[in-house]
């Protein structure tokens, strides 16, 4: 709710100094206009290029205009760098501390020594298994430009980093996922199937995490 809102917020105030933004129009792709003939034949009647309007594979839309003498698309790439780093950045303060609970909890490690093996893992897990959920997000939820994704960055990173001083454990990427819902509801792009599997996994993941844990913990018990 709060991106949706921030969104409608921030496309007023970008139309306010009146910087519109750029379709761009792709043409190239060679159309064959053919027929069939009277013995069964195919042939070729006619051609011409193919017009397609804000591809998504082939164009991208980017703002025209300045703000404060700077061009508004250049300063949008700015901002939305520093949000994306600042959601790395809150995430990191928000997923160690939930992590290194349980290792200081069961004695395994201390706070300083936990801290570090827990950041070390959750670098390397991101580097290597993180670029299919990536993929999810940044394509599957919803289509979004560049201010979208500017705003779904900055209320991302301001949820979670104000939790992390609260004592809240919050997860990144639900509320990550919970601003593109937004976007894609405010946009009218949203893809709710994948919206559909996305919940479905958080339905799952809770009680399947709970009875995976209690069986390995009963197995211990036995065990000993």
């Amino acid at each position: 709710m709060l991106t949706a809102a921030l969104y409608v917020g921030l496309r007023r105030a970008r139309l306010a100094p009146g910087v519109t933004h750029e379709d761009c129009i792709c043409v190239g792709q060679h159309v064959s206009l053919t027929a069939l003939t009277a013995d069964g034949r195919v042939a070729l009647v006619g051609g011409g290029p193919g017009v397609s309007v804000d591809s998504p594979q082939q164009c991208a839309r980017r703002y025209a205009g300045n703000v404060l003498g700077v061009r508004a698309q250049s300063a949008l790439d700015g901002l939305h760098a520093l949000t994306a780093g600042a959601v790395g950045f809150a995430r990191g303060l928000n997923d160690t501390p939930k992590i290194l609970a349980i290792l200081v909890a069961a004695g395994a490690l201390g706070m300083h020594d936990g801290t570090g093996l827990v950041a070390v893992a959750m670098a390397a897990g991101g580097i290597l298994a993180a670029r299919r959920v990536a993929h999810t997000m940044a394509h599957g939820i919803t289509g979004m430009n560049h201010g979208q994704g500017f705003a779904a960055n900055l209320v991302t990173a301001a949820l979670v980093a104000v939790a992390s001083p609260l004592g809240l454990p919050v997860s990144t990427t639900h509320v990550s996922c919970g601003a593109l819902f937004g976007i894609g509801a405010v946009n009218g792009e949203a893809r709710w199937r994948v919206i559909g599997q996305v919940l479905l996994a958080w339905v799952t993941t809770l009680p399947a995490a709970m009875l995976l844990a209690a069986s390995f913990a009963l197995l211990t018990f036995v065990v000993r």
